[in-house]
């Protein structure tokens, strides 16, 4: 039997998904894990997700379930870093295709079961908004992980949800998702065996939540700055902590994955997640894309390009002012972005930097020090 999970937000939820598979299986243990290609638009340039036709070469699994593998690419002008990952994890990769709606993911999940053999399903999301009641200022995108729950409940599987880094996602404070998870201890703690099977990725890939997951795996303890937040994230002891709830109290707390539930249409669950939240995620990434908003560096930084000589110059000078503002540590897609650098001057500061950038090598953090 090979274990079967879902990464219920898309972007880099895989990571952290494949890490809790190493903690609940074991490292080494066969998995395929279901996953969106629903990626920042740094990654993927066109709005909302990819359906299978938006890839060449994956592999068939059941009449509606597809693979992805490192053959697999993305059809221009779309982008992924799923193939990347297919060869960089140590699980395989099934492609969540939402574009039937809740309707048609169930049975991309009912394929995926058939395949593994497995009678049960691990749903995992990192930060906690799969508990959203759509209320909460700071969400952006409740509908991924919503879908895979009213998805998950179609199938009628045995199937239980891990809440990974409680806030760490910057779209429900870690106090509320603590709060909704009352009663409910921890079902584990993610340590560096854990998150050692993943932690390679982070020097590519821009994940900000896995990258601060495995980082307080690693014990690492204080605040980060990080791009997709206006505020500093502290990161707690909670950060290495997942949390299980089953799949019926999940469904009781999420209003919007209730009533998708008999969705049919991508478009039918961008309506119904206007009138339970206020607000289509696509739409407004079709709205970032159209005014390139994306592409702003973050609040209160300056990019530091040409600003000093040499990269630890720059680096030196950038990280001052960084922790000027009270933080401590930094994700790795700040610094590339911040700092505007090519792939070839990312590697070369960071072989100039890897001793300091957490104390602890296997961090994917670096610290900043005035």
């Amino acid at each position: 039997m090979t274990n079967l999970l879902i990464a219920a937000g898309g972007g880099g939820d895989v990571i952290t998904t494949t890490a809790v598979h190493a903690a609940l299986h074991g490292v080494g243990s066969p998995a395929l894990v279901l996953t969106y290609a629903w990626e920042r638009l740094t990654v993927d340039p066109v709005p909302g997700p990819r359906r299978a036709s938006d890839f060449t070469d994956t592999v068939a699994a059941g009449s509606v379930l597809r693979l992805l593998t490192p053959a697999s690419a993305p059809v221009p002008p779309a982008g992924s870093s799923l193939p990347r990952l297919a060869a960089d994890l140590p699980v395989r990769l099934g492609l969540l295709d939402p574009y039937d709606g809740a309707v048609g993911l169930a049975r991309q999940v009912e394929e995926a079961a058939a395949y593994c053999g497995a009678t049960r399903i691990d749903i995992v999301d990192v930060g906690g908004d799969i508990l959203t009641d759509g209320t909460e200022p700071t969400l952006r995108s409740p509908l991924g992980d919503a879908l895979v729950l009213a998805a998950c409940a179609g199938t009628g599987l045995p199937a239980r949800v891990h809440v990974a880094g409680p806030g760490l996602d910057c779209e429900i404070p870690e106090k509320d998702v603590l709060r909704r998870l009352e009663g409910t201890p921890p079902a584990m703690t993610l340590t560096p065996r854990h998150t050692g099977v993943v932690e390679h990725v982070f020097d590519w890939h821009p994940s900000e939540a896995s990258a601060l997951v495995a980082a307080a795996a690693h014990g690492v303890r204080g605040v980060c700055g990080i791009r997709d937040a206006p505020q500093p994230v502290p990161l707690t002891d909670t950060g290495a902590c997942v949390y299980r709830l089953p799949l019926a109290r999940a469904l009781a707390l999420n209003p919007l994955a209730r009533a998708l539930r008999d969705t049919t249409t991508l478009a039918r669950a961008e309506d119904v997640s206007r009138r339970v939240c206020g607000f289509s995620e696509i739409a407004r990434e079709h709205e970032r894309a159209r005014t390139g908003t994306w592409r702003d560096p973050a609040s209160g930084t300056q990019r530091a390009r040409g600003s000093r000589t040499t990269l630890a110059d720059r680096f030196t000078h950038w990280s001052a002012q960084i922790a000027g503002h009270g933080i401590q540590y930094v994700t790795t897609r700040r610094v590339r972005e911040e700092l505007d650098l090519t792939a070839d001057e990312f590697s070369r500061l960071r072989d100039q930097q890897r001793h300091g950038r957490t104390g602890d090598a296997g961090s994917p953090l670096w610290r900043v020090e005035q």
